[in-house]
């Protein structure tokens, strides 16, 4: 449970991500007393946040490190690199792959929001991957979040400023997300 956005806006994209851990429906760990409360990770020049279980963080992080080449430049490129991930979750992690006794794959069980160069694009469960144009939300508070994006889009503000507020409006009315964030910005690579 969480609120995590990426916006891409003029030549910047941000990722941000609220900071609290929940166990289940009657506990959370705020960040106050989590040493490693930032959801946000760089692999080579991506910045990766992850919704679902908490163990999802370190697994994908090693999973990321064990492949000898990762692309995360394109939606293709994701796709492929998730391809490569799923049997690493499966067998050097353990991962559960069941969902739904009629889903058309086996689920990688996380969404995953990533922030490079190039843009911004979300993983989904089954590897569907999608390249945003504007800004997106994963985790519980995500339809606080992109209501709040939404509304401010338009705006002067920058996409930094915007996932602020996405970020914000979560953790104000979700139950499984808090302040403070973690937020990184960086620049849109020209395009050829």
């Amino acid at each position: 449970m969480t609120t995590i956005v990426v916006v891409r806006k003029g030549d910047e994209v941000a990722i941000a991500a609220d900071s609290q851990t929940t166990f289940g429906d009657d506990h959370k760990l705020l960040s106050g007393y989590d040493r490693f409360h930032d959801k946000i990770f760089k692999c080579g020049d991506s910045l990766l946040a992850i919704s679902g279980s908490a163990a999802h963080d370190l697994v994908l992080q090693r999973a990321l490190k064990s492949l000898k080449s990762r692309d995360l430049s394109s939606r293709e490129a994701i796709f492929d690199t998730f391809c490569k991930l799923h049997p690493k979750f499966k067998d050097a992690f353990f991962m559960r792959p069941e969902e739904e006794d009629d889903d058309p794959y086996e689920s990688s069980q996380m969404m995953v929001l990533i922030a490079n160069p190039r843009g911004i694009f979300g993983v989904y469960p089954m590897r569907e991957v999608y390249d945003f144009a504007r800004f997106w939300a994963i985790g519980s508070g995500r339809q606080f979040a992109m209501g709040a994006m939404f509304a401010a889009y338009d705006s002067e503000l920058s996409a930094r400023q915007i996932a602020e507020l996405g970020v914000k409006a979560g953790a104000e009315f979700d139950v499984s997300s808090s302040l403070p964030m973690t937020v990184y910005t960086l620049n849109l690579a020209k395009e050829s």
